[in-house]
């Protein structure tokens, strides 16, 4: 017995958690443990740190300090900001001075809203400068240029992607080394070619220049680069020629960068001015921009802007429907598998 007892008060005695006797007394009052989360919300936020991938004059230790963080997003707003008011205001400049007065237009300083704004000089101008001629002009012109841009471009760049002709680099570097000749250089030899072959006032005139275009091509080989060889090579195996794979492989995948093209080929034959005045002279087959020049001398400014809005209006209806896909045009070739 004495064994017993003495081997009973050395055993230690049991040890109860704090936790399970506080847990047991809240049960009992119907009372909750104090929520960490209740405390860590009133705590202040660290704000995100700025993660800077490349070495920067400031440092990112300076960036990330209070004043740094500040001095970030004061310089980042006022880039934005300055940017979007240097295209965005010339826009506004030719929209609010088609709505003034011609008296209002030739004041100085200018006003920068109009005191009696007027939508007369829009018809006026529509009536004068024969805008639905010129539009459909211009429409025709872009059309038939894209069709046949699409058609050689294409072809050029499938052939350098995928049918790996000799000396096929060469070429390539031929096409691309064209981009750094300036458009001016090479205008003298093109209107005298086009004169030889008797193409004035001719739409193969425009569409025959516009036809191979190196940066097109690029942005093209660069897409088709993109497409897994084993989808080829499928086709290849049931049987599918060249031109099969073309059109029922390559060309199906491609939609997103077909479609940059294609925008790109239309938004050019809109805004090109010079070859469309040297080549088609006739009053009745001019584009929209050399008809607003030939007769901007004979209305008043006011009248000009109008006409230079309503020639806008397709361009700006066309980048807002089709923004997305030119950005994921644009990306979709950077980046292989």
């Amino acid at each position: 017995m004495s064994s017993g007892r003495r081997h009973t008060a050395t055993e230690p005695p049991h040890e109860v958690r704090p936790s399970e006797t506080t847990r047991g007394r809240d049960e009992a009052g119907g009372r909750r443990p104090p929520d960490r989360r209740a405390a860590s919300r009133g705590r202040r936020r660290t704000p995100k740190p700025i993660h800077v991938q490349f070495r920067t004059i400031i440092s990112p230790h300076q960036l990330n300090s209070r004043w740094g963080r500040r001095l970030y997003w004061l310089a980042l707003v006022t880039v934005i900001v300055v940017f979007s008011l240097a295209f965005v205001l010339p826009l506004y400049w030719m929209i609010t001075g088609a709505m003034k007065t011609p008296e209002e237009v030739a004041e100085m300083p200018p006003t920068l809203f109009p005191a009696q704004p007027t939508l007369d000089p829009f018809f006026e101008a529509w009536d004068l400068f024969d805008i639905g001629t010129l539009l459909a002009n211009t429409a025709y012109y872009a059309l038939g240029g894209w069709l046949f841009c699409m058609v050689v471009d294409v072809s050029a760049a499938y052939a350098l992607s995928k049918l790996r002709p000799m000396f096929g680099n060469v070429i390539l570097g031929a096409m691309l080394a064209t981009l750094m000749i300036p458009p001016m250089v090479i205008l003298i030899p093109l209107y005298v070619t086009i004169v030889d072959l008797g193409l004035l006032n001719n739409p193969w005139g425009l569409w025959f220049p516009a036809a191979a275009n190196g940066f097109n091509i690029f942005l093209l080989k660069r897409f088709f680069d993109s497409i897994p060889r084993e989808l080829i090579e499928a086709a290849q195996i049931d049987g599918a020629g060249p031109v099969r794979v073309l059109w029922s492989v390559v060309l199906p995948v491609s939609r997103p960068i077909l479609g940059v093209v294609s925008i790109f080929t239309i938004v050019t034959a809109f805004k090109d001015f010079v070859l469309p005045l040297l080549v088609m002279t006739e009053s009745d087959k001019m584009t929209i921009s050399v008809g607003l020049s030939q007769t901007a001398g004979a209305v008043t400014q006011n009248q000009v802007m109008g006409g230079l809005v309503i020639a806008s209006i397709p361009m700006i209806i066309v980048f807002f429907i089709f923004q997305r896909h030119i950005m994921a045009g644009l990306t979709a070739g950077s980046i292989k598998g």
